[in-house]
């Protein structure tokens, strides 16, 4: 089943679980995301990848610039694990790792989420390709893709007992929009899926296709 497929699904029964005063909330904070346009900005085709210093699930420090030394990559960014979405998009990338590395290239997700918690992550959903905690969601804000959820949505996310700036490293209530970039070898962005609707995801496959063919120009 593709990643849509699934993320329909999860969208469907969220409709009918979540009170639709909590889907008001949530359906007026995406409408103001896209109202301030959020992710406009973000890097795209073509951009060079900027450097960040950022921290492996077992505490590692880790330099952008470093992997992308060693070969093209495909970086997704993820809001954390407490997102359903988030973690059907990471399920259906370690489905499709052996093709990434087969091509010689790299699987990173990125998170603002504290190394213990990004540790969880990969443990629960069977990652086997590093996940990196974003200080302060830097890296994400280089890209152009964070934004400050707004009020009602911190009050909300509390009462479903999300404290973020507890889960997260030193990022407050901004998390990054969900986006995938494939990054060739010589360090330049070769596709940016950007979308402040978190319920929606880049099909893995097209990753896939978009660093297959970074590799063969």
């Amino acid at each position: 089943m593709s990643l849509q497929s699934l993320l329909e699904e999860t969208r469907a029964g969220a409709s009918t679980r979540i009170p639709e005063e909590a889907l008001a909330i949530m359906r007026a904070a995406d409408e103001e995301l896209t109202a301030q346009g959020v992710g406009n900005d973000a890097l795209k085709v073509g951009d060079t990848l900027p450097d960040a210093e950022l921290t492996s699930a077992t505490g590692e420090t880790v330099r952008m610039s470093e992997l992308a030394a060693k070969g093209p990559l495909v970086i997704t960014f993820y809001r954390g694990g407490w997102c359903p979405y988030c973690n059907l998009e990471l399920k259906a990338y370690q489905d499709l790792l052996s093709e990434i590395t087969a091509l010689g290239g790299q699987l990173v997700a990125v998170t603002p989420e504290k190394p213990d918690n990004s540790l969880s992550t990969t443990e629960k959903n069977a990652l086997t390709f590093p996940v990196l905690t974003d200080n302060e969601n830097s890296f994400a804000k280089a890209l152009g893709i964070v934004f400050e959820l707004p009020a009602p949505l911190q009050a909300l996310y509390g009462k479903f007992g999300m404290d973020l700036p507890g889960l997260n490293a030193g990022s407050g209530w901004t998390l990054p929009i969900p986006a995938t970039f494939v990054v060739g070898a010589d360090g330049k962005i070769v596709l940016a899926d950007v979308d402040t609707n978190y319920t929606r995801r880049l099909e893995p496959s097209e990753a896939v296709a978009a660093l297959s063919a970074s590799v063969a120009a």
